[in-house]
């Protein structure tokens, strides 16, 4: 029996069929594609994206970098949302997510193809893909970090998207251990997207992580990387292996 799991969304670093249809059976109705980090090329998003949607899940895409063509091939294959990272101050972020809304909006470039059902655009097209579509730039710099409550306000922006990791780095910490001024970046992050009115996103790997999200009010919680739960399923066992005295 499936359960709801609608305000969470699992990692996917590989295009690994079967993975999406195990944690779409066990009840994610979400994805987030790691494209920047992982082994997606284009024929891989051509396929994996309407593979997700036509099995009724949400996707979420975080393009390779803060660039008009990524941000627009993922849209153009049909992703719901846009994951931006490497965001600086608001002027880069401005431009960048541009690229994510048409005119008058933003810039986006009109490819026709999947979002039109590869026929002729109706009158309305532009302002529906427009709304139906999330732009959710990453937090994950000092720069962004000090421009985040005017990056909430950009029209072109739907959301946030927390970056704890990278963001705790970049304040000189040699790995991200969720300490107390990490803890006061993520509720920053969270009081600018409340005030505009948006919603904000984080990948949490533990308990704790979740309920200081939760008690933020996040919006989607992002959980369960692909390869930490491939690792921890063989790993688990091996440790029944032991148990039973075989190994």
């Amino acid at each position: 029996m499936t359960r709801s799991l609608a305000t969470f969304a699992f990692w996917l670093t590989a295009p690994t069929f079967p993975h999406i249809e195990i944690a779409r059976d066990a009840g994610f109705t979400a994805v987030v594609l790691d494209i920047e980090h992982g082994t997606f090329n284009l024929d891989d998003l051509d396929r994996v994206i309407p593979f997700c949607r036509a099995l009724g899940m949400k996707v979420y895409a975080k393009v390779l970098g803060p660039l008009t063509e990524p941000i627009q091939q993922a849209l153009d294959f049909g992703a719901d949302a846009i994951i931006i990272p490497h965001i600086g101050d608001l002027a880069h972020a401005r431009a960048v997510t541009a690229a994510t809304k048409y005119p008058s909006l933003g810039v986006r470039s009109y490819a026709g193809g999947r979002t039109v059902g590869y026929g002729p655009a109706g009158a309305t097209y532009g302002a529906d893909e427009n709304a139906r579509t999330a732009c959710w730039p990453m937090i994950e710099s000092r720069e962004s970090l000090a421009d985040v409550e005017a990056i909430a306000q950009l029209p072109t922006v739907d959301g946030l998207f927390a970056g704890p990791t990278d963001l705790s780095m970049a304040a000189g910490n040699l790995r991200y251990t969720f300490n107390d001024a990490d803890k006061l970046d993520i509720a920053r992050i969270a009081a600018a997207a409340k005030a505009a009115g948006k919603p904000w996103v984080m990948p949490c790997w533990t308990a704790p992580e979740r309920a200081f999200a939760r008690e933020h009010g996040v919006s989607v919680t992002v959980v369960g990387a692909q390869f930490y739960m491939v690792r921890a399923a063989f790993a688990s066992l091996v440790d029944g292996l032991a148990a039973e005295g075989l190994i």
